[in-house]
């Protein structure tokens, strides 16, 4: 997963580390999350609950996360998945995952031309990726060439709504274009894909009460400090640091004041 806050913090640049594990993640520049870095741990959670809430769905299956990052995900999925394929276009991406996260069957190549046999894999993750393509209709029609007949596409990205509301560009310099929910309905659709679900991630109350406790809006505050390029408030950081994918909700309801948009979408079993 490639995707990470608007901007990212002052420190950004310097690899960080994680403490559950002690070893360096890759730098943060804005264009990806990683663990570990107490300023990015709101961003870092809001990606992972997403993981958390469709990890079952990848059971016993053969996956391809396209644009796998700094391979937690990936990492994750290998837990109950029968194999885990990583995609990455970043040489510096493909090397930390192959060194850190052994499990995971890490590749370099270019999500427009995914170096994978036809009707190869069960299920393909992309989360918070497809926003950074130049050519999201082409990547689309490469998933659902290399998935399997039945097989399942599972794929994240900012509500263009929430995420840039009023602007005609993005507001993340790395993105090249955001969406909303019907519009990625429908490049889901003219790909071929029957599209089974569109949640989204929502904040659940203890984010819902941070909103209000900073000034209407805790994203909001997170970016006015990061632009600032100013160390942290002590109290910000705390409130940042304790956010657990629990404070997240992924609902159904009221899908355009969403987070980030989530679609579970099916390659037909039969071709048409």
């Amino acid at each position: 997963m490639s995707d990470s806050s608007v901007t990212a913090p002052a420190a950004s640049g310097a690899p960080a580390t994680d403490p559950q594990v002690g070893e360096a993640t890759l730098p943060l520049t804005g264009e990806r999350t990683v663990p570990g870095i107490p300023e990015e741990n709101y961003w870092f959670r809001r990606h992972e609950v997403v993981y958390r809430q469709l990890l079952t769905r990848c059971s016993g299956r053969v996956v391809l996360e396209a644009g796998s990052g700094e391979g937690y995900g990936a990492n994750m999925i290998a837990d109950v998945a029968a194999k885990v394929i990583g995609l990455d276009y970043d040489t510096s991406a493909v090397e930390h995952v192959r060194g850190r996260y052994p499990r995971i069957d890490m590749r370099q190549g270019n999500l427009a031309d995914l170096p994978l046999p036809d009707a190869s894999v069960g299920t393909v993750v992309n989360f918070q990726v497809i926003e950074h393509l130049w050519d999201q209709a082409q990547f689309l029609a490469e998933c659902f060439r290399v998935l399997e007949p039945g097989g399942e596409l599972m794929i994240s990205t900012p509500n263009r709504i929430t995420f840039s509301p009023g602007r005609d560009t993005p507001l993340n310099p790395y993105h090249t274009r955001e969406l909303n929910a019907a519009e990625l309905t429908e490049l889901l659709v003219e790909a071929g894909f029957d599209v089974e679900l569109m949640t989204g991630v929502h904040h659940g109350p203890t984010l819902k009460a941070l909103d209000a406790k900073h000034g209407g809006s805790f994203i909001d505050a997170q970016i006015e400090r990061a632009l600032a390029g100013e160390p942290w408030p002590a109290d910000l950081v705390r409130d940042v640091e304790a956010i657990t994918v629990d404070d997240f909700a992924m609902v159904e309801a009221d899908i355009d004041a969403s987070l980030d948009l989530v679609a579970l979408a099916r390659k037909p079993a039969v071709a048409r």
